[in-house]
């Protein structure tokens, strides 16, 4: 090789070689900054690529630095943005579950950030109003659970892109500024602060709980309007006429408090979009809990004051036989409505079936309960037959209910609840709370558990249910401990209302129904299955699962793209691409295997027996 063409790769190779080292030097740099980063990142060594040798917390796209999970790691110190300023493709900044104490860091330095996660740490004192003024590509925002005094500032308020806003747990006081983009935003939670005066109007798609424990605000969502000038904190005169105003004011919230309990319940599987919901104390109407996940991301970890229901109280708008409450399966224990209304209630978030909360009953067992809104296609007899044979269902891969209460408008179903939440937010949580257990080993078992289980609730209901599962998705896919998969909400389609089951389960995703305009089948299922297998083992959200496709990839168009220019590895989860040469092969073939499932010729798609045999056969 001549000593010019020697020179010329050297000068065409220096660039990416500085870069990278560069990368590193300023990891290293805020690592000096920490007063345990010695101890805590004992793998950020000098003259170390963070991205070939892993290094802890250290999220890369190929060899960018796009994000940095430092959670739960117990961290102390400063933290010297300066130095991270040279990752040009920072986007994600995890620091939740650690002990940082001052002021907010000077992220705002950062302004191609999309995401930042402080919670549970004990940082203080008031954020700068213009501190998110630089901050145009924001959209996630987490730091519930500190001591952060002051006002909100107003420039959060007008970011463009802002999507998830929790600032619960925390001193924040004053009211709550205007939001430009109402839109926009899909998670708020604001509970637990000082704030007072009126709520704006441009947050009336929020409920009462998300505004909860700031007892000097005021607005529609409490049924308290504000009197004269929102400052609810300015005393009235001290006449006796506002005396009686205050009096009177307080018996009609508590009436309304009383009467609303029994129209209060909601349930159902949560997306992405609720992935990022935390923890809500119920406090006013609702008494029943639900969906099958805690949010334990971003939840407080305090305990909550929550508001105790006696049976009587629900019996005030009752004529729907609210003491029938049917058994399914007593694995679990027996328990009666009556239990229920006792326990202590914790909204989970929403679906597109309805509502779902938390309760831990009497026994100690903590239960979910859904509010399905959408299910009145059958009679009560025939849905109590549908619901005893689901009740029947045994399997270690499938979630079997154990209860279930029939009314006209809505029906509400009875789980056991599983902390660990579901398979959607394992994957996308960016503050790593489960994330980081996703081994590959874990994920093969998931993959495998997913189709045994499908497979378990195709022979049993395919004889007589159209789609046997019919809302197969990774957030209908519960977790244990041990990381084996429950399939839940399952079923269903039997109980929909034919005008609206397309737009209700997921099954009707698939592309003979979108394209061609044909009827779900139970191959309708196994194009759900590779979904699932493609956002495993690539750890991307897929578009499918977003109405409008925003922040979401066509995990099935890419896969396949891949595939034809014979570049399948570049599909596989960064996170995975140090377990070895013999699991990269098993990822390459799983991958395969999704591909072969989302295939839009139906005569090409793999039966489902085809596709378990296929799956099975990885070891």
């Amino acid at each position: 090789m001549s000593a010019a063409l020697v020179t010329s790769l050297v000068f065409i190779l220096l660039p990416t070689l500085c870069f990278s080292q560069s990368d590193a030097d300023s990891l290293l740099k805020f690592k000096k900054s920490l007063k345990n980063g010695d101890s805590k990142l004992k793998n950020w060594l000098p003259n170390s690529s963070p991205c070939r040798k892993k290094w802890v917390g250290v999220v890369c796209h190929g060899e960018t630095i796009i994000g940095l999970r430092l959670s739960n790691l117990g961290l102390t110190g400063s933290i010297d943005v300066g130095a991270l300023t040279r990752l040009r493709g920072l986007r994600t900044i995890s620091l939740v579950n650690n002990a940082f104490t001052g002021p907010i860091p000077e992220f705002n330095k950062l302004g191609a950030l999309k995401a930042i996660y402080l919670s549970n740490n004990q940082f203080s004192g008031e954020i700068p109003n213009t501190y998110f003024g630089s901050m145009r590509s924001l959209k996630k925002l987490w730091l519930n659970e500190n001591n952060f005094t002051g006002q909100i500032p107003p420039s959060l308020m007008e970011l463009s892109h802002l999507m998830e806003l929790h600032l619960e747990g925390n001193q924040f006081s004053g009211e709550i500024p205007e939001l430009k983009y109402p839109a926009v935003l899909k998670s708020l939670d604001l509970s637990g602060n000082k704030l007072e005066g009126n709520i704006p109007e441009c947050y009336s798609k929020f409920n009462a709980s998300v505004f909860d424990g700031n007892f000097g605000l005021c607005g529609k969502q409490f049924t308290k309007y504000c009197v004269h000038h929102p400052h609810i904190h300015k005393p009235f005169s001290n006449s006796r006429a506002a005396i009686i105003l205050i009096s009177a004011t307080l018996v009609v919230v508590i009436f309304f408090v009383i009467v609303g309990i029994a129209s209060t319940m909601h349930n159902e599987d949560d997306d992405l979009r609720n992935l990022s919901s935390s923890r809500e104390t119920l406090r006013t109407v609702c008494v029943v809990p639900c969906s099958n996940r805690e949010a334990s991301i971003g939840s407080s970890g305090k305990s909550s004051s929550s508001l105790k229901i006696k049976l009587g109280s629900l019996k005030v708008n009752n004529k729907n036989g609210m003491n029938d409450f049917v058994m399914v399966n007593e694995e679990k224990g027996a328990f009666g409505l009556d239990d229920l209304m006792k326990a202590e209630a914790e909204v989970l978030g929403n679906g597109q079936l309805g509502s779902a909360y938390k309760a831990v009953l009497g026994t100690g067992l903590a239960v979910v309960v859904k509010r399905m809104e959408e299910m009145n296609k059958l009679g009560k007899d025939e849905f109590g037959v549908e619901m005893k044979r689901i009740g029947e269902l045994k399997h270690p891969n499938v979630m079997t209910p154990l209860a279930f209460h029939f009314r006209r408008e809505d029906k509400l179903i009875i789980s056991e609840y599983m902390p660990h939440g579901s398979l959607l937010h394992a994957l996308h949580d960016d503050r790593g709370l489960f994330h980081a257990k996703l081994t590959w080993q874990n994920r093969l078992k998931i993959i495998k558990g997913i189709a045994e289980g499908l497979g378990y609730i195709h022979t049993q209901l395919a004889a007589t249910y159209v789609v046997p599962h019919g809302n197969l998705k990774t957030s209908n896919v519960l977790l244990t401990e041990t990381y084996d998969p429950l399939l839940t909400n399952y079923g269903f389609h039997p109980f929909i209302n034919s005008d609206r089951v397309a737009q209700r389960l997921f099954a009707y995703k698939s592309p003979e129904c979108l394209q061609n305009q044909q009827h779900v089948s139970p191959k309708s299922d196994v194009y759900c299955l590779g979904l699932v297998i493609l956002e495993t083992v690539t750890g991307k959200y897929p578009s499918q699962y977003m109405i409008d496709g925003v922040d979401g990839i066509d995990v099935v168009q890419w896969a396949q793209s891949s595939i034809s220019a014979n570049h399948v590895e570049e599909l596989i989860d960064p996170e995975l691409l140090a377990s070895g040469p013999t699991s990269i092969n098993q990822m390459l073939t799983i991958i395969r295997i999704g591909v072969a499932c989302t295939k839009s010729n139906l005569d090409r798609r793999l039966s489902l027996n085809e596709a378990i045999s296929k799956i099975q056969e990885v070891d």
